[in-house]
């Protein structure tokens, strides 16, 4: 099994320290990784640009500290980010074929683009870091064009047994 994720490193996500509970949560996800033996990836994206951080490898138990540095700011490149995630996945596609392969978009979904969801991607989570008084929803809405599985931040972060919800 393979779990690529994609976080958004973008300026909103600076407010309200959602990077900072996004990078505490990839940790927590990493660790869960590292024990069923599964394998990790990660993509950020913020600021006109997309960038593998971690190409798919074993989780370790030192995750924290190389999650820490990762800093935020600028605009919002979903499509560049989730071509940069393709690429990680359709090279695992065609290394291990019959490796399952998740995508895991973590973002508030602050952008106007509308990507198209990675054809090699098995599985597709969106977690929505939106917060507010008056949701704009584009987390659910890029969920549910996907066919994806759909969490808020909260919800995933409250309970380890990580159970999703589909996008409606």
């Amino acid at each position: 099994m393979l779990h690529c994720f994609l976080l958004d490193c973008s300026g909103s996500m600076l407010a309200g320290e959602r990077l900072a509970r996004a990078k505490g949560m990839l940790v927590a996800l990493f660790d869960r990784a590292y024990r069923e033996r599964a394998k990790i990836a990660l993509v950020c994206f913020g600021g006109g640009r997309a960038e593998v951080r971690r190409q798919p490898g074993v989780a370790h138990w030192f995750n924290e500290r190389w999650v820490a540095p990762i800093g935020g700011g600028g605009g919002t490149p979903l499509t560049l980010g989730l071509a940069s995630a393709a690429t990680v996945l359709e090279r695992a596609a065609r290394q291990r074929p019959s490796q399952r392969r998740w995508l895991w978009v973590l973002t508030d979904g602050r952008t106007n683009e509308k990507p198209q969801a990675p054809a090699s991607a098995d599985e597709i989570v969106v977690v929505d870091f939106e917060e507010g008084s008056i949701p704009a929803g584009r987390g659910k809405a890029l969920a549910h064009d996907w066919g994806a599985r759909y969490i808020t931040a909260d919800a995933l972060s409250e309970g380890d047994d990580y159970s999703y919800h589909r996008g409606v």
